[in-house]
């Protein structure tokens, strides 16, 4: 009796080492990457499984998880349902999150940029800091004589999809000339390019007069002044957390498309028009590798709300989770 309690102890402590040592792996978007990181630490002091998850930009996440490189991928830019089934993928949204126009004026604080500005800036357009276009919403503001430097990102990147997708959205000469793109040919000859969020912090807070676009926790984490933005009612919204969930709630991901959708430039005098929902992919032939995944997000959705809050993300609401747990249990993922 005693030989087979002993050996079912053994059996279960050899089962247990074997599940707390495994690692799931991902890779992609860097959009997210602060709060996944916050997430992984906290989920693998609870559960004592480890999960890595390497920022390398939407583009290369999605081609790794095409190549089944990684057990899951993360995007800023959803893929179709058509492109999801012709690669044999599910897709599901992890947060959500805001793009801000961050930069680095000395002496210039509380900066406002309308949505002609941003777009002018983006195409090259703009010259100078004292450019009509830019003192029009800022006449309070003694802006200066200097050259303006436009920082984007230099690898492919959701960031940007959303980004320009925002600008196709309040400019039909943007939409015709460039559309929305992962990676883009900049106009313009006063612009320069960081790989990842991170490069692009870091070009911005090294280089004075330069203005970019970049995800609200890494300008927050570097200090990065940033911009408040024109949205779709005319008002000036600063990049705030509130801001970020009145125009999270405008929302509509069904999981009927496999909650494809971009969610910039939302309706409301008080939304923050930069946001953007990032994705989750995950190959559907490997449904045991898939469930531990969505464990993971499952925890993510329920004790690491309070972590994204403090980041500046918006958790996704109690409806959402609720049909994302459905989509899974529909798939064989839960």
């Amino acid at each position: 009796m005693n030989k087979i309690i002993t050996t079912a102890l053994v059996t279960t402590m050899l089962a247990t080492t074997i599940y707390a040592g495994e690692v799931l792996k991902g890779s992609g978007a860097s959009f997210p990457y602060s709060v996944y990181q916050k997430w992984i630490k906290a989920y693998n002091k609870e559960t004592g499984i480890k999960v890595d998850y390497i920022k390398k930009g939407s583009s290369k996440g999605i081609k790794d998880a095409k190549a089944r490189a990684v057990d899951f991928a993360g995007t800023d830019k959803p893929l179709s349902p058509k492109t999801l089934k012709q690669n044999k993928l599910y897709q599901f949204p992890a947060v959500v999150g805001a793009i801000t126009m961050g930069y680095n004026i000395p002496g210039i604080t509380n900066l406002q940029l309308s949505r002609k500005a941003i777009v002018a800036i983006a195409a090259g357009k703009v010259k100078y800091w004292d450019d009509a276009v830019i003192v029009a919403s800022n006449t309070d503001l003694k802006l200066p004589h200097e050259e303006l430097t436009f920082v984007h990102r230099a690898d492919g990147s959701g960031t940007t999809y959303n980004f320009t997708y925002y600008l196709s959205k309040v400019s039909k000469g943007w939409r015709k000339a460039y559309g929305a793109k992962k990676s883009l040919n900049w106009p313009g000859n006063q612009h320069i390019g960081g790989k990842t969020n991170s490069g692009v912090a870091a070009l911005l807070k090294q280089g004075k007069y330069t203005v970019g676009y970049i995800d609200y926790a890494d300008a927050k984490n570097n200090d990065i002044a940033m911009a408040s933005v024109e949205n779709k009612a005319g008002k000036y919204i600063k990049p705030t957390l509130k801001s970020f969930q009145i125009a999270a709630a405008k929302a509509t991901l069904d999981p009927k498309k496999d909650f494809y959708a971009i969610i910039a430039d939302p309706s409301g005098a008080e939304s923050y028009p930069m946001i953007a929902a990032t994705f989750i992919l995950v190959p559907a032939e490997k449904p045991v590798m898939d469930k531990k995944v969505t464990k993971f997000y499952n925890w993510c959705y329920t004790d690491g709300q309070e972590i994204a809050k403090s980041l500046g993300f918006v958790p996704l609401p109690d409806t959402l989770t609720s049909k994302i747990r459905a989509y899974w249990d529909t798939k064989g993922i839960k």
